[in-house]
């Protein structure tokens, strides 16, 4: 068992209209779209990451800060 604490608040900001919003991750998944709360674009990730925390978040989702998520 790792000793390695993992951050589940992430800043994520809008790629459409550059809205920051502090969001709680889920601890077991990665969150594949998240709305906007700023212009209601529903954002996915970037081709390549696992979830939008990856793409657009200030910190990497929990299972790929794990190492159990493909990146």
């Amino acid at each position: 068992m790792s000793d390695k604490k993992i951050v589940l608040e992430s800043d994520i900001t809008c790629p459409k209209c550059g809205h920051r919003s502090t969001e709680t991750m889920p601890e077991e998944a990665c969150v594949y779209f998240w709305s906007c709360p700023g212009c209601g674009e529903r954002v996915k990730p970037r081709e390549g990451d696992c979830c939008v925390f990856c793409s657009y978040g200030s910190v990497s989702c929990p299972p790929v800060q794990n190492g159990d998520c493909c990146k």
